[in-house]
């Protein structure tokens, strides 16, 4: 039985028919990913990282379930099923079996692509440090395992390889992982933590022809680079994990030390709301402006058209 993605395919011909680069900022959440939608992104990326500090409110040391990158994944890939997201699935959770059922969980949810590591289960995010690596033999029984899984799916799923070798085994052994996985069944690798320009155009030159991915953390390991520069180094796939989470931290921080201090939040308020509490229109960033953003008035609309009565009086 074939599973029909048609953002997977898409993905899979981005990659392969076409030489630009692949751009996906980083979203955590439903708002993250409807922003991104709104602005008009090609492609999503779902964050390991982000997904177990939005999700949990923990730090990404491993401690998500693949039941919570599951629902993420799924939730993230129904809002758009046009645009193909790319999703981190750490270690696969797991030996081949698991690795396996959670490759096809993420099919089912609707991901068009996924990277799957070679850390350790207790694994930890790639721009800190102490990274402990499986063998090479336990990474490419990963990698055959996702791909059998897509194979027995009917799937366009492209399969990325990543290694956090880098640090502790130097660069040639990270060739040598990501290679063996390509020969296992990866259609594109990520060499995670590469250290300055020179190194990521060394990579891209050793891997070629096989597309390589590029990840840009604020405040990481890797200096950041823009799309044109990214493309000259020969990476295909851009990927901004927190790229908007920074911002939104510093938001969320203004906001709540205004309100613990004065005992009310005034920014993005009219001069009427500010000083009569009144129910009033909002400059943009209103309460309205957030559910229009999440689909108010398509789920109105859908109530009205199958004879519903639920909205009928108006919202």
């Amino acid at each position: 039985m074939a599973v029909i993605n048609q953002a997977a395919a898409k993905l899979r011909a981005q990659l392969f028919e076409s030489d630009d680069l692949i751009v996906c900022p980083g979203v955590q959440d439903g708002l993250s990913a409807r922003v991104c939608l709104q602005q008009g992104f090609k492609n999503l990326y779902m964050t390991g990282a982000g997904t177990a500090i939005s999700l949990l409110g923990m730090p990404d040391l491993g401690l998500t379930t693949a039941d919570d990158m599951v629902r993420q994944a799924s939730m993230l890939s129904s809002l758009d099923r046009s645009v193909p997201l790319i999703a981190d699935i750490d270690t696969g959770f797991g030996g081949p079996v698991m690795v396996a059922r959670t490759v096809e969980r993420y099919i089912l949810g609707g991901v068009a692509g996924l990277h799957l590591e070679d850390q350790v289960t207790t694994k930890r995010c790639g721009h800190l440090g102490g990274k402990e690596m499986v063998d090479v033999a336990t990474f490419v029984a990963r990698i055959r395992a996702a791909r059998e899984a897509r194979e027995r799916l009917g799937s366009d799923l492209v399969i990325i390889a990543r290694t956090d070798a880098l640090q502790s085994m130097g660069f040639d052994e990270a060739l040598t992982r990501l290679k063996a996985a390509v020969e296992a069944g990866a259609d594109a690798v990520f060499l995670e933590g590469v250290k300055d320009r020179e190194q990521m155009a060394k990579f891209t030159k050793a891997m070629a022809p096989t597309p390589c991915l590029i990840n840009l953390v604020p405040g990481g390991l890797t200096p950041l680079v823009n799309a044109k520069e990214a493309k000259e180094l020969g990476y295909r796939i851009a990927i901004w994990p927190c790229f908007a989470m920074t911002h939104a931290y510093l938001a969320y921080q203004k906001a709540a030390k205004e309100l613990l201090e004065t005992g009310a939040v005034t920014a993005g308020f009219t001069e009427k709301q500010k000083g009569e509490g009144e129910s009033a229109e909002q400059v943009p960033g209103g309460i309205r402006e957030l559910f229009e953003l999440c689909g108010l008035s398509e789920c109105v609309e859908f109530d009205k058209k199958m004879g519903g009565q639920t909205f009928s009086k108006g919202v």
